[in-house]
């Protein structure tokens, strides 16, 4: 890490005046603020090494689904032992059996100052995981990739997949061939245009072999929706690469037959990732937690040539330190509507 951000000091400038009033933050006061990737990517990465110094808490999310799985609904609680801030965060998917424009999606993450008692803000968490999870798909990256690097292929042109490769190279600036596999046109030219704002000088390449392009690919991000055709399989990979898994896109193989395993969280990922268990309902034994390779505490790569698969499950912690960050940034801007929600 290159250094503690700023917005890791003790600000009270984000606490309401009294404890009956509370800071609302809609989807379009957190789309106004302005933040770099690279302050992303430190706010992020400092959560992780406070997790893994016992500093903070995240405990297993909590989830409820139908048994038609038509919905799919998260709670998390957590504690940012930096920051000294407790948070809740809720997350609600609707119309899953149906096609993207057809989805329903809430999510929302409620901030308390854990020093003086009072609430910090209230906030759509659309733009927080959105930029929270590319950025922990690019310290993975960082982390776990072969050394010297140099393609990336990403799954996928959703929310998860318009932002992966600016983040990758904020972390990876040696990547000089980015390739991206999608089967809407509108999302391609997302991730086109995402990729140009960034980087203009930097190319994209739209492939439709997915899985050939995937044998070339040092780092694959997989964040496809779970309707995509696309299960790139452990055969298809090259030695030495990296597999990301945020969403869908590669087949169980990548994880079951990978030389390593790394995950954010474990507990999460069985909880989560149930599509990725064999046909026994079982997962392979991770080799370590990400908090803890971040922290380097725990080994990463071992060896060149071994195939790595991480499993990308968000950690409330993350969420929490770039939501109060986005709480202090809102506060500074006049953004937000105070409501006296406990009067």
């Amino acid at each position: 890490m290159t250094g503690t951000p700023a917005s890791a000091d003790r600000d009270p400038v984000g606490i309401s005046a009294d404890d009956k009033a509370l800071r609302i933050l809609s989807t379009s006061d957190v789309a106004g603020l302005d933040i770099s990737l690279a302050d992303v990517v430190a706010v992020v990465e400092q959560a992780y090494r406070t997790l893994a110094d016992g500093k903070s808490a995240n405990p297993r999310k909590l989830t409820v689904k139908p048994e038609d799985g038509h919905s799919v609904s998260y709670a998390m609680l957590g504690r940012d032992g930096v920051r000294e801030v407790v948070a809740v965060k809720t997350s609600y998917k609707h119309g899953l059996d149906k096609s993207r424009d057809e989805q329903h999606y809430y999510t929302t993450l409620t901030l308390y100052d854990d020093v003086t008692g009072l609430p910090v803000a209230m906030m759509d968490c659309g733009r927080v995981g959105s930029l929270r999870t590319p950025a922990v798909s690019a310290l993975l990256a960082r982390e776990l990739a072969a050394p010297a690097s140099r393609s990336a292929l990403v799954i996928g042109t959703g929310t998860q997949g318009r932002l992966a490769l600016p983040f990758l190279l904020t972390t990876l600036p040696g990547l000089d061939r980015l390739m991206v596999h999608g089967s809407h046109p509108e999302g391609l030219a997302a991730v086109r245009e995402r990729l140009h704002h960034y980087f203009p000088d930097r190319e994209l390449e739209v492939v439709e072999d997915v899985r050939a392009a995937a044998a070339e690919a040092d780092v694959v991000v997989a964040t496809a929706g779970q309707h995509t055709r696309a299960a790139v399989e452990s055969a298809d990979l090259k030695p030495g690469a990296l597999s990301i898994l945020v969403g869908h896109g590669i087949a169980p193989s990548t994880l079951h037959e990978a030389d390593r395993v790394i995950a954010t969280s474990e507990a999460q990922m069985r909880v989560t990732g149930t599509d990725m268990a064999d046909a026994d309902g079982q997962f392979p034994a991770v080799d370590a937690e990400f908090p803890e390779v971040i922290a380097g505490r725990a080994k990463g790569r071992g060896a060149a040539d071994e195939r790595i698969f991480a499993y990308n499950s968000g950690l409330v912690v993350t969420d929490i330190a770039l939501g109060h960050r986005f709480a202090q940034l809102a506060v500074e801007q006049g953004l937000g509507t105070r409501v006296s929600l406990w009067q």
